[in-house]
């Protein structure tokens, strides 16, 4: 569905300025996209005449030869920010691109995180090896000083260095990239121009090692991951506080989407979702998926609520999602970011059969996000 924006830890002036930069960069009316045909590989990499972007990657790991289980979370997010008066030089900020990772230890139960941000003179393909930050058009290349997200041969290559975690993965796919909405036009709400370019990879083979407090965890083939990419002009309903969204990998090597958009008071302002069987694709048509929340946990740190188990109705089944692991939420209070939960869950059908596992985002609980 989305990622919100994540960076604590900056100083005083880097956020004044991010404020700045992003504040300007929400300016202006958006256009209704038009249906367009996704091609590929050219449509992995940036589209940096649109507002917001994000390659969001999850998955769940097994480590070989043991019972260890863990879930991970990389995203990459770019900003655009317009040309404004004061900001006409070459080497002006023109994107800012932001990464999250974060690792959920099932067994500790404890979720380690950390993030990077930094301005980019423009989007480029690497000519410039100079710039801290950047984003290739051409195929899926995103760089944040040390973290990079890439496509190649092998598949899809990240590489996250963090204050007391590390993550060097390889994506394999074994299924065609899946179109979310009407062949990748995603509406996300009663407006026309609430909608985003959405596509996903869902059932990716995840290999490599996460490394642990310097404790290495390689990871055994039964690791899968997911990745969304989603691109866009505007994307929130002006009375939308927060979505829920899963993202599963089912056993049977099915894929199910579904999300939500609320308002104040809980209603549903728009949902939607897709789900693929095979070659069978459907798309969900708003008020086909309902979301009822089964159990909640109150965060010690932000006080708010989360509804850490739901029953999800969906045209072809109702499923319960329940997390792993309560405490998944992430808080950027200290910074201009937002508060919210996001994490790895399983998934049990109506006979109460576990049948999959992926993530679960929950964001407008403690406050109203904002993109």
């Amino acid at each position: 569905m989305g990622h919100p924006l994540f960076f604590p830890h900056l100083g005083l002036k880097r956020r004044q300025l991010l404020v700045t930069l992003l504040g300007a960069a929400s300016g202006g009316n958006a256009d209704a996209l038009s249906r367009q045909r996704l091609e590929f590989p050219r449509d992995h990499g940036a589209h940096p005449d649109f507002r917001t972007e994000w390659w969001y990657l999850t998955g769940f790991a097994n480590e070989e030869e043991q019972e260890a289980a863990f879930g991970f979370q990389i995203t990459f997010f770019r900003s655009r920010v317009p040309a404004t008066q004061g900001m006409q030089s070459r080497l002006a900020a023109r994107q800012l691109v932001f990464a999250h990772a974060a690792i959920t230890d099932v067994s500790g139960r404890k979720l380690w995180h950390d993030q990077r941000i930094a301005r980019s003179s423009g989007i480029n393909d690497g000519e410039n090896p100079a710039d801290a930050a950047w984003c290739g058009i051409k195929d899926t290349h995103i760089v944040l000083r040390d973290w990079f997200l890439r496509r190649s041969d092998q598949g899809l290559q990240a590489s996250v260095h963090g204050a007391e975690f590390a993550m060097q993965l390889r994506f394999i796919n074994t299924q065609d990239v899946l179109l979310q909405g009407e062949d990748g036009l995603s509406r996300k709400g009663p407006d026309p121009t609430q909608a985003s370019y959405y596509y996903s990879q869902p059932q990716l083979q995840a290999l490599g090692e996460l490394v642990l407090r310097g404790k290495r965890h390689t990871l055994s083939a039964g690791s899968t991951a997911w990745l969304d990419h989603e691109w866009s002009q505007e994307l929130l309903h002006p009375k939308a506080v927060g979505w829920d969204w899963v993202g599963i990998n089912l056993f049977d090597g099915s894929a199910l989407t579904a999300f939500r958009l609320r308002d104040r008071d809980g209603a549903a302002l728009w949902d939607g979702g897709s789900s693929r069987s095979g070659e069978i694709r459907r798309s969900f048509a708003h008020g086909e998926v309902e979301f009822t929340p089964l159990r909640s946990w109150l965060s010690p740190l932000s006080r708010a609520s989360y509804p850490v188990e739901w029953r999800l109705r969906t045209p072809g089944e109702t499923y319960t999602v329940r997390a792993l692991v309560d405490n998944q939420e992430l808080d950027s209070r200290t910074s201009t970011g937002a508060i919210y939960w996001e994490g790895l869950c399983e998934v049990r059908d109506s006979k109460s059969q576990r049948v999959g596992r992926g993530y679960l985002e929950m964001t407008g609980y403690a406050a109203p996000i904002r993109l």
